[in-house]
C-alpha cells in the first residue's frame, strides 16, 4: 500500500509538437493541501486533467493509491471542483445532490450536505436562480459526498465572497483532516500561502518549485523588507541605515535573512530617532515571481 494518496512521476504531455508538461513529478500524502500555482498556460488545467484520466499522457505515470487515472477505483477515490461548474438549471439543490449520491451510490445527509456549504435556505430552489458563488457551493457538496482519497479543486473561491472564502478553507481543512489529499489550483495566492502546507509552481509545463513556504523562502533568498519610522528627520536616518526615505517619514532598507537580526540591532541602536519597525519577510507573491520568472496575471 502507498503512503501517498496521489503519485506523479515524470509526467510528459505533448499536444501536437508543443510539449504542455514536460517531466513533472508530484506526490501529495493523505492529508497534505498543495496549492498548485503558474501563470496562464502553465500546464496546471492540463495536469488536473490528466490526473481525472480525461487526458492522455505521453510519458511517465499517474496514480491515485494505487489505481489509474479514469479506472472504476480511481473515479471513486477522486472528487473535483472545477472553476466554471455546472448543473442542470431546472434541479433544485436537493434534487441535483441527491442525483449525485444515487449515480455514486452513496448514501448521504443530502441536506446536512447544503447546510454544511451554506445552501440551507437554498436547497430547494432551481440551480438556474442560483449565483455563481452559490453554484461553486453546491459544487462543494458534491466533493464532499462519501470521502474521497484525492479532491482536486481548480480556483474553488471563484465567484466566493470573503466571509464564504473563508468557510470553503475550512471545509477544505476538516477535508485534509479526514485524510483526503487536497490539490488546489488557485490564482488567489494569499488565500494558499495561509491555508495550504506546500506549493508547487509550474512555468510553461515545467515544475520549478515544490515545498514549504518557509523553505521556498529560504532556497530563494529574497531579502527581508525592513521600514523604519523616524522620530523627525527622516533624511538623516536614511543616511545613517544605507536606506531610502519613503512617504516623508519612513525609511525603507532591505536586508540578507541572515543580516536581520545585525540590521535590528543597528536599528535598536538610534535611540530615540526611531518611533516604530516595521518587517516584511519574503511573501508568496515575490516568491512566485522568483521562481515563476513571470508577472502575475
Amino acid at each position: 500500500m502507498t503512503d501517498k494518496a496521489l503519485t506523479i512521476e515524470t509526467l510528459c504531455k505533448d499536444r501536437g509538437p508543443t510539449r504542455v508538461l514536460s517531466d513533472v513529478s508530484l506526490h501529495v500524502a493523505p492529508g497534505e493541501r498543495v496549492a498548485l500555482l503558474g501563470h496562464n498556460g502553465a500546464g496546471k488545467s492540463t495536469l488536473i486533467k490528466s490526473i481525472l484520466g480525461l487526458t492522455r499522457i505521453d510519458g511517465g505515470s499517474i496514480r491515485i493509491g494505487t489505481a489509474a487515472p479514469g479506472s472504476a477505483q480511481a473515479r471513486r477515490e477522486t472528487a473535483y471542483l472545477p472553476e466554471a461548474v455546472s448543473f442542470h438549471p431546472a434541479l433544485t439543490g436537493r434534487e441535483q445532490l441527491r442525483l449525485f449520491a444515487r449515480l455514486s451510490g452513496e448514501r448521504a445527509d443530502v441536506s446536512g450536505l447544503l447546510e454544511r456549504v451554506g445552501l440551507a435556505d437554498a436547497m430547494d430552489r432551481r440551480i438556474g436562480a442560483y449565483s455563481k458563488g452559490m453554484r461553486q457551493r453546491l459544487g462543494l457538496a458534491q466533493v464532499l459526498l462519501g470521502k474521497p482519497r484525492v479532491a482536486l479543486l481548480d480556483e474553488p473561491t471563484s465567484g466566493l465572497d470573503p466571509i464564504s472564502r473563508q468557510d470553503l478553507y475550512a471545509i477544505i481543512d476538516e477535508l485534509a483532516g479526514q485524510g483526503a489529499a487536497v490539490l488546489i489550483a488557485s490564482h488567489a495566492l494569499t488565500e494558499v500561502e495561509a491555508r495550504t502546507d506546500r506549493i508547487a509552481i509550474l512555468r510553461k509545463g515545467v515544475k520549478v518549485a515544490d515545498d514549504t513556504l518557509a523553505n521556498l523562502s529560504a532556497l530563494a533568498g529574497l531579502p527581508i523588507r525592513l521600514r523604519v519610522r523616524a522620530r523627525e528627520n527622516a533624511d538623516a536616518l536614511a543616511a545613517r541605515l544605507g536606506g531610502s526615505r519613503v512617504n516623508g517619514a519612513s525609511v525603507e532598507l532591505l536586508c540578507d535573512p541572515a543580516d536581520k537580526m545585525t540590521a535590528l540591532r543597528s536599528i535598536a541602536a538610534m535611540g530615540e530617532a526611531v518611533v516604530d519597525v516595521d518587517m516584511t519577510p519574503p511573501r508568496l507573491e515575490d516568491l512566485y515571481r522568483h521562481y515563476a520568472k513571470e508577472t502575475l496575471q
